[in-house]
């Protein structure tokens, strides 16, 4: 039953909606959360398998990049709350014909001295990234407005200088000028392809600078327990200072709505509109309509017997493994996505996270988990389009298949109505799109009613675990309509 009248209402459960809940809650404030899926989490939830019993899978995301990033994540402290989040010690690998593969380290000094000849060239590229790494995290993760402390220093002004000098290189024509052989180019550009956008692109360097350097310094964490992890130890902050989560309970229009001061969309723009578009202005109901999506991904989900015989043995150390061969090629498979084609050898994003949390397997047998890069609204099933591509990099990765099951980028909205199209991004990744998503304005979470505000992933700082938009979005939502201040996430 949901109460007639709250402090605020929040709409989706996911890790932004759950963030901006735990923030006005820890105000004081009575808080309500309305979840359309019977469980909550949104792209952080691990639930039973359907194909072997006892296996549980993550739905969506399984790899948080930006988990020990986030300022807010931080703050709340996951390790105290007893969730334990494991940063292998090779955060990504990317394998490459003929039994080579190149791999990042979670040590910047041990990727370099494996990359051979381009070893130099990687730590040049990424060694004052690395050590101004907080200052840029504070930048990627902020709300686009504003500029953290410290970036108008000396220090400040030069690492914003050498990153945008590096984001020029990798997203023009010119990416190819800084190396002598494939491996690193390969390395770089499987993170990169975490943007679903052509290659290069400056919103895909943009991707690859950030991901590679939180790689050599906090590392690409896997939740013990899989992702629904970080979704419990929120829900249970949320319901130890007085807030709830209602699930089943999907929202269509405003006035279904219990009465509040405040109400937070951890939804996409559409579903925005679509509550609330009758009572915006027009000219802002318009540039939300026009919010463009991106390509989508379609997930595989394996059970395999054991672990993944790649043909490099480090690369089933790595907790995230981009699959698409050589730079060139995962260009022309995005290119292919964004003609509309399904691409013949597509990107893929794959992790076994029983390597990093072995109580994952059960019964002898373990999850596997994959992202294939589609066009949007695409409906095949490219469950053996992304066997072929592992079993090229891994000869006999067939033989350790017990089963698998595709969920096409068409039907990816059906356990995330974020996802549109099969949109992960929930909204295109272009240069345009990330300064000024969701739409031109002084305040990208503000919607032009009062007490109603965007906080997904369509909204600054953009995709990603992080929690970061639910978090400015309430921060906003306590000055201008409570005018309390924000409190501490800490335990």
């Amino acid at each position: 039953m949901v109460r007639t009248s709250t402090d605020a209402v929040v709409i989706g459960s996911g890790p932004n909606g759950l963030t901006a809940a735990v923030t006005l809650a820890r105000a004081g404030l009575e808080v309500t959360v309305l979840e359309a899926q019977p469980v909550a989490g949104g792209g952080a939830r691990t639930l039973a398998s359907p194909l072997a019993d006892g296996l549980r899978h993550d739905i969506c995301s399984a790899v948080h990049a930006l988990a020990l990033a986030s300022p807010a994540f931080r703050e709340f402290d996951f390790a105290a709350r007893g969730v334990e989040l494991v940063s292998p010690e090779i955060s990504y690998a990317q394998p490459l014909d003929g039994g080579r593969a190149a791999v990042a380290y979670h040590s910047l000094g041990r990727t370099v001295a494996e990359l051979g000849v381009d070893g130099t060239a990687w730590r040049r590229f990424f060694a004052p990234l690395v050590e101004n790494a907080e200052l840029l995290t504070a930048l990627a993760l902020g709300n686009r407005r504003e500029l953290p402390a410290g970036a108008l220093s000396i220090r400040g002004i030069a690492a914003m200088a050498a990153t945008a000098v590096r984001l020029v290189e990798q997203g023009s024509p010119a990416w190819n000028l800084r190396f002598r052989e494939d491996l690193a180019p390969a390395l770089l550009t499987g993170v990169a392809a975490h943007a679903i956008s052509t290659l290069p692109s400056p919103a895909a360097a943009g991707t690859s600078i950030m991901l590679a350097t939180l790689a050599h310094t906090v590392g690409w964490p896997i939740p013990v327990g899989g992702s629904g992890a970080l979704t419990a130890a929120l829900v249970s902050d949320l319901e130890a200072h007085g807030g709830r989560v209602v699930t089943e309970h999907e929202v269509t229009a405003w006035h279904e709505l219990p009465r509040a001061r405040a109400y937070l969309a951890d939804t996409s723009p559409a579903g925005l509109v679509r509550i609330w578009g009758d009572r915006m202005r027009p000219s802002v109901r318009h540039a939300l309509e026009r919010f463009r999506y991106g390509n989508a991904a379609a997930k595989v989900d394996f059970v395999l017997s054991g672990s993944v015989p790649w043909a490099d043995e480090r690369v089933g150390r790595a907790g995230t493994v981009h699959v698409g061969g050589r730079r060139e090629e995962m260009a022309r498979a995005e290119a292919d996505v964004a003609a509309g084609r399904v691409p013949e050898r597509p990107m893929i994003l794959f992790s076994d996270p029983t390597g990093s949390d072995p109580a994952r397997e059960v019964g002898g047998l373990r999850p596997g988990w994959a992202y294939a890069h589609v066009p949007a609204g695409s409906g095949v099933d490219v469950t053996e389009a992304v066997t072929a591509q592992i079993e090229r990099f891994a000869p006999g990765f067939r033989d350790v298949v017990v089963s698998a099951r595709c969920t096409p980028a068409s039907r990816m909205s059906e356990h995330n109505a974020n996802y549109v199209g099969g949109d992960i991004a929930a909204g295109a990744l272009s240069t345009w799109q990330m300064a000024a998503r969701p739409r031109p304005a002084l305040d990208p979470y503000a919607t032009s009613i009062p007490g109603v505000y965007l906080c997904s992933q369509s909204a600054p700082p953009g995709p990603g675990v992080h929690g970061m938009a639910g978090w400015h979005a309430a921060r906003r939502a306590l000055s201008q309509r409570f005018s309390l201040p924000v409190p501490s996430l800490a335990p």
